[in-house]
């Protein structure tokens, strides 16, 4: 038996982990607050704890891959990708399928026994989402478009929840906004490749989506999305989680000038960059029917997402 045909090789390609890249969105709160690496005297440490949030997301994002692919089988059948998928293709069986989805909601539950209340409500949530998602709400265009920035905006409430961390508005609506870019692009490459391969087939969704409403979308939340990082920005005040760090360097003041508030400024043009960047892989080669297969092969992209990371913790955290 090759590897290839290894059902614990063909399991874990069902379970996507690529996708854990969008579980990174737990992180949020815990950077832009100035609390990354805050340790309180009488827990672990945030990012630990954080990073714990995002393992107990990674096995209930899988399960759900597993799910929607056990749904989907007969779509994917007639899609000219997804028809390679290991359960479409019938190389993994419906039952080794079920009993990994039971063993990841099994760990899900007891691993999150100890975490805060409203974590496991925004866990029970996001699964009740993606369920009715999986069988539903794709269907129906406009609340699919919206169930996947739902999708989002759970994952960075409960990086949040779990450290008890506020976050801004603005910073919520950006999030709401990207994610809303995001959904709209995937539709828009989902289309284009429809048409170009003459397909008969496509997601009921796709038939409401006609090319100029969806130019509308991408333009209305390429827009939302860099406006409203740019008031998150001119607006975000690290606040209590720099002043403890800065009490453990011995009280350091900085002068007002060099404070970071407007300094997170700096990081715009690296968002309106990769907004572009993004609108022009949508447009010009088709590429955003997987966001995150086009973040982690194109470079310049990557690249974009790599200089802005760092340069907002130099802003925060330096």
């Amino acid at each position: 038996m090759s590897i290839s045909d290894n059902p614990i090789f063909l399991l874990i390609k069902t379970a996507r982990p690529k996708q854990w890249l969008k579980n990174f969105a737990l992180y949020a709160a815990l950077i832009f607050s100035g609390f990354f690496f805050y340790n309180p005297v009488d827990g672990p440490a945030y990012f630990w704890m954080v990073s714990y949030a995002f393992f107990i997301f990674c096995l209930l994002t899988s399960s759900i891959y597993i799910v929607n692919d056990l749904i989907d089988i007969k779509a994917d059948r007639a899609h000219p990708f997804k028809k390679n998928r290991p359960l479409a293709a019938g190389k993994l069986s419906a039952s080794v399928a079920i009993f990994a989805i039971a063993v990841c909601w099994a760990l899900v539950f007891w691993l999150s026994l100890s975490l805060p209340t409203f974590f496991k409500l925004l866990l029970f949530l996001y699964l009740i989402l993606q369920v009715i998602y999986s069988t539903k709400l794709k269907q129906i265009a406009i609340l699919d478009i919206l169930s996947i920035a739902g999708g989002f905006l759970i994952r960075v409430y409960a990086g949040a929840v779990v450290v008890d961390l506020h976050m801004s508005v603005w910073f919520l609506l950006t999030v709401i906004s990207l994610s809303l870019f995001l959904a709209v692009g995937k539709r828009q490459s989902e289309r284009t490749l429809m048409s170009n391969n003459h397909l008969a087939f496509s997601r009921k969704s796709l038939d409401k989506y006609s090319a100029r409403l969806l130019d509308q979308y991408t333009a209305m939340f390429a827009t939302s999305t860099w406006i409203t990082y740019a008031l998150f920005a001119f607006q975000n005040s690290p606040g209590e989680g720099l002043s403890l760090l800065q009490s453990r360097l011995g009280d350091i003041i900085l002068p007002r000038t060099l404070q970071s508030q407007k300094l997170l400024m700096l990081t715009l043009p690296f968002v309106i960059f990769g907004v572009m960047r993004y609108l022009q892989l949508i447009y010009e080669e088709n590429r955003g029917e997987a966001p995150v297969n086009v973040l982690l092969k194109d470079k310049v992209l990557l690249g974009t997402v790599f200089i802005w990371f760092l340069s907002v913790m130099f802003v925060i955290y330096a």
